[in-house]
């Protein structure tokens, strides 16, 4: 891994952020607020059997083409990305939920989606009760937490892998998790984009015992209503495999031009 992060916010990026990496490769386990100990096992929970629903549901990710740009909405919080802690794999920070493992791998669709293995990833979203890390927001106040929101360099192979739980939905938006790409010749993000999920396993989850409380969205109940993804997914839809019991596993591939 390399010994650099680029920080948008911080000019001296390289020298302040240089032990970012060391980090990495320690282990999540050695940085603050992050909580190694929890395993998938414990983050279900009381989910019961009786609400396993499993999905093994397959896209067209991977396609080399261009991820599509979208906003990075009003919650990003990129101060923490000169925060040294920040890197790192598992992003719960004690947050129940049904647990994600989330995979992301850059591709570079100038070089026939060869792995890009020279960037840093960020992603951030919004725990099951879909409230944001970081803001004021109504009903609660998150102001100094960092829950959900993790950075980590690519590997050898252009992947990044995230523990975290699957996202819940807030007014106005369908379920999504952001994310932005950094490259280390770079110091603005060279890519700005959103995931979705795909619907069946998202009303599983919802259904499920630790979101039923909520329940369904009944705020945007299809991507052709939701702002950011009307214009559809097909770059965007991770593939899901798992249950509600167990899990999910969510892969995207993502082109970026390098």
């Amino acid at each position: 891994m390399s010994d650099t992060f680029p920080n948008p916010l911080t000019m001296n990026r390289r020298r302040a952020l240089g032990v970012m990496s060391a980090f990495s490769v320690l282990g999540a386990s050695l940085l603050t607020g992050c909580d190694d100990s929890q395993t998938a096992e414990s983050l279900t929970n009381s989910v019961s059997d009786s609400e396993t629903v499993s999905a093994t549901t397959t896209t067209t990710s991977g396609s080399c083409v261009l991820i599509p740009q979208e906003t990075e909405g009003p919650y990003p919080l990129t101060a923490v990305l000169s925060n040294s802690a920040m890197v790192r794999k598992d992003i719960t920070e004690g947050k129940g939920g049904v647990p994600l493992t989330l995979k992301i791998k850059l591709v570079d669709v100038n070089n026939a989606c060869q792995p890009v293995t020279q960037a840093s990833i960020y992603v951030w979203h919004c725990d099951k009760d879909g409230v944001y890390s970081g803001y004021a927001q109504p009903g609660t106040n998150t102001v100094g937490q960092t829950f959900c929101r993790g950075i980590q360099d690519v590997d050898e192979n252009g992947e990044v892998t995230f523990t975290t739980i699957y996202p819940g939905w807030y007014s106005g938006r369908i379920t999504h998790i952001h994310f932005q790409v950094f490259l280390f010749s770079g110091s603005v993000a060279t890519a700005t984009s959103q995931i979705a999920f795909p619907q069946e396993v998202t009303q599983a989850v919802y259904n499920s015992l630790l979101y039923v409380a909520k329940g369904q969205n009944t705020s945007v109940t299809s991507f052709a209503r939701d702002n950011v993804f009307s214009d559809g997914t097909t770059y965007q839809m991770a593939t899901l495999t798992g249950s509600t019991s167990e899990g999910y596993l969510a892969t995207l591939d993502v082109g970026i031009a390098v």
